[in-house]
C-alpha cells in the first residue's frame, strides 16, 4: 500500500513542478517581472536624477536618491496590485519585498553600474542626448541582464511567483 502511495507521489511530481527547478518559469513569464521591476525602477530613477540634477546636488546623493526611489516605485508597483486583491498591508509588503528586492537589487546595480563606467555620463546634465542615451541603454542592458534572474527565481517559487496567487 506504501509503495502505491509513492509511486501516485511521484507520478503527480512529473506532472507538476512545485517550484522546483526552472520546468514552471517562461521566458515570457520572466520578461513579465522584469519589465514590471523595470517600470517602477525606471519612474525612481528618473525622477531621482531629475530631482537631483535639478536642485544642483553632487552625483553621489542624486544616485543614493534615484536608487532609493526606484526600490519604492518597484515595490510600490507590487504593493498596489496586492493590496488590490484585498490582501492587508503587513502581508501586501512581506509578499513586495519577497517578489521585488532581488530583481531590483540587481537591476540597480546593473543600471547605475553603466552610468557610473560610461565616459562623461555622470557630468550630463538633463538636456544632454548623453544623459537620456546612456540611462535608456542602462535600463535596457538591466532588463536583458535581470530577466534571467527572475525566470531562476520564478522556477524555485521565489520572486514574482510569490505574486501570482493575488493576481485575479
Amino acid at each position: 500500500m506504501q509503495h502505491e502511495a509513492h509511486t501516485d507521489h511521484v507520478a503527480h511530481s512529473a506532472r507538476a513542478d512545485h517550484g522546483h527547478g526552472t520546468g514552471g518559469a517562461t521566458w515570457q513569464a520572466a520578461a513579465r517581472a522584469t519589465l514590471h521591476c523595470l517600470t517602477g525602477c525606471a519612474v525612481g530613477e528618473v525622477l531621482g536624477m531629475v530631482i537631483g540634477t535639478a536642485a544642483g546636488w553632487g552625483n553621489g546623493p542624486t544616485m543614493a536618491l534615484a536608487i532609493v526611489l526606484a526600490f519604492v516605485f518597484g515595490y510600490s508597483l507590487t504593493l498596489r496590485g496586492v493590496l488590490g486583491a484585498g490582501v492587508d498591508l503587513r502581508t501586501a509588503v512581506r509578499v513586495a519585498l519577497a517578489a521585488d528586492t532581488l530583481s531590483i537589487t540587481v537591476m540597480e546595480v546593473i543600471d547605475n553600474g553603466v552610468i557610473v563606467l560610461w565616459p562623461s555620463a555622470m557630468e550630463a546634465h538633463l538636456g544632454d542626448l548623453l544623459f537620456w542615451g546612456s540611462l535608456a541603454v542602462s535600463l535596457a542592458l538591466a532588463f536583458v541582464l535581470t530577466t534571467p534572474v527572475n525566470k531562476w527565481m520564478i522556477g524555485r517559487g521565489k520572486g514574482h511567483a510569490v505574486v501570482h496567487p493575488y493576481h485575479g
